[in-house]
């Protein structure tokens, strides 16, 4: 260590939210060069490389080849699949000296397709597994949590072309299966959950989340099963439709000060009107506004979902993506005076065409209580087929702990993952952009289906250090760990000589040391270091060393023991090998 370029800190960076942010820069694993852009130190880099090596040995398993395409895009290609625009201002763009547009890639689709369609064109050729460990780039808005969601990362992404959906299915399987040896091998604990497939397109889509306080996504399990999906994903059960014949009139009533869900039942209660209500017997309906990639013009969209519950604004997006979606404004309000806020109902959505979507749950011959489109009016009695007609079903009220599960197995529970990888089944997006074919046994063209599979490299770094640290430092599976061991020599003198000596001898027999051999660092400094750094055996040459022993010790149970100086290499090899 007395050489590394290693620098560790005491305190946590400012901007530190979570633990693999404040870890991986107090350890010297990275360091911030810009919001969201980080530089890799040696042993961050050499982490790094032990997840890839994971990764590589596992996608060469299946048979997928490894290639590198360029990380700079031209537009065409983009533009052809119309992702060029259905990713917005999440794609980083630049044009060169001729003025001629390009990227910096996010995934490489589109490259793959045309690389194999410049490649193959018989049946025979087919089917083929590629894939690239490279550098992508997507301009978030919010870049946080360290190296959790930055704007550059390092990325594994592969793409499988198979003649036909059954030859899919046995690509997709075959990723899944490897993604569950790689993430495996690598300590993690992770689900894998139905997800939606976004600007990816396809269908079949899943995720694998590890699991941590810290994640971004929210997903829910089943109770009763093994059904898990991410929010975005969950399908709400709807119940079955009423009849509609003899339900109560609607009726409007004057309802002053009840511009919100509570205020409204708070007021109803009190109106002698012969029954209890309550959030879950209202429609809230919530106003956006929805732009279509690549156009100008916004369209307002009417949102009806029951008054007990909000609407999450990800299952929104989600449902309908691509568009971009945004909340309705002062200025959207007063450009359209039949929107009174607090107070709409679908009877002015209707009137003035507005598409008016509801939960699954507002099914024929359910009544509600909604807005009456006066200002301090509600109608009560709303009866969905008889008074009102929504245009579809919509996905965005927010899943909560106890839901009905959709495969009707239990009840939901609701926890947070971070995204490790996601596996796609594309279909033919793609292959019928570019005209992706193959020459069958008969002579006629077959319209190639693909794949696509990604692993955010090092998100899996972060992922470790969120679910393998304590209050001291990280604790590194040995599989991706800067070292084996790390070997600690206290003193001046003999202790650091000897410790130097117990190094070269690992090596010697196969196994990767760190040696702190740095002088006139005290030795509590030294033990600190070891437990911030986390490499999963240490040894300590020390006091000890005057009686002919060292001290090893578990980072990850703590216990420390004592060995003869004679026997230290063997007792650690055969802990580094067992």
């Amino acid at each position: 260590m007395s050489n590394l370029f290693l620098r560790t800190l005491r305190e946590d960076p400012a901007d530190a939210e979570v633990p693999s942010h404040k870890l991986l820069v107090r350890g010297g694993f990275v360091r911030r060069t810009a919001p969201g852009v980080y530089t890799w130190l040696p042993l961050g880099k050499i982490v790094l490389e032990n997840v890839a090596a994971v990764v590589r040995e596992e996608m060469n398993r299946i048979g997928a080849q490894e290639v590198l395409l360029p990380a700079l895009l031209p537009r065409e290609y983009y533009e052809a699949t119309g992702r060029w625009t259905e990713y917005g201002d999440t794609l980083f763009r630049l044009k060169d000296r001729r003025g001629a547009d390009y990227l910096l890639g996010p995934t490489h689709e589109e490259l793959f397709t045309l690389l194999v369609k410049g490649e193959y064109s018989s049946y025979k050729d087919f089917p083929v597994i590629l894939y690239q460990i490279q550098e992508k780039f997507r301009d978030e808005a919010r870049p946080r949590a360290g190296i959790l969601r930055g704007r550059e990362f390092h990325m594994k992404d592969s793409y499988s072309f198979d003649l036909d959906d059954e030859g899919l299915r046995r690509s997709y399987e075959a990723h899944r299966e490897a993604y569950i040896r790689i993430f495996d091998r690598l300590g993690l604990e992770y689900v894998i959950v139905k997800a939606t497939s976004g600007a990816m397109g396809g269908s079949a889509s899943e995720e694998f989340l590890a699991i941590a306080p810290s994640g971004e996504d929210t997903f829910v399990r089943s109770t009763g099963s093994d059904y898990a999906a991410n929010v975005e994903a969950v399908v709400t059960p709807a119940p079955p439709a009423r009849p509609i014949e003899g339900l109560p009139e609607a009726r409007v009533h004057h309802t002053p000060g009840t511009p919100t869900i509570e205020s409204l039942v708070d007021f109803l209660n009190g109106a002698g009107l012969g029954r209890t209500f309550t959030a879950a017997d209202t429609l809230k309906n919530v106003m956006v506004k929805t732009r279509a990639p690549g156009e100008k013009d916004w369209e307002i969209v009417g949102i009806g979902v029951p008054g007990d519950r909000e609407v999450d604004m990800k299952r929104l997006e989600a449902s309908l993506a691509p568009a971009e979606v945004a909340l309705l404004e002062e200025e959207d309000f007063a450009a359209h005076p039949f929107l009174v806020k607090g107070y709409i109902g679908p009877g002015a959505l209707q009137a003035n065409k507005i598409r008016y979507l509801v939960d699954p749950r507002v099914v024929e011959g359910t009544a509600w209580v909604t807005g009456a489109d006066q200002a301090d009016h509600h109608v009560v009695d709303l009866v969905c087929g008889r008074d009102f007609t929504p245009d579809g079903t919509i996905e965005a009220a927010e899943v909560r702990d106890g839901d009905p599960a959709p495969d009707g197995s239990g009840t939901l529970y609701t926890a947070r993952g971070i995204e490790i990888g996601h596996v796609f089944q594309l279909g033919r997006k793609y292959t019928d952009a570019f005209s992706l074919d193959a020459l069958g046994p008969d002579g006629k063209p077959r319209r190639i289906t693909m794949g696509s599979y990604g692993i955010g490299v090092s998100r899996v770094v972060a992922a470790v250090v969120e679910q393998s640290h304590d209050e001291r430092g990280i604790i590194w599976p040995r599989q991706i760990a800067p070292a084996d061991v790390h070997v600690v020599g206290t003193g001046k003198g003999e202790q650091i000589e000897v410790a130097l000596r117990i190094g070269r001898e690992l090596e010697e027999r196969g196994v990767r040391v760190l040696v702190d051999d740095r002088k006139g660092v005290s030795p509590g400094v030294k033990f600190t270091d070891a437990e911030l750094l986390g490499i999963p055996t240490g040894v300590i040459v020390g006091r000890g060393l005057a009686d002919g022993v060292v001290e090893l010790r578990d980072r990850a149970t703590g216990e420390r023991s004592e060995v003869s100086l004679d026997s230290v290499v063997d007792t650690v090899v055969a802990i580094v090998n067992g």
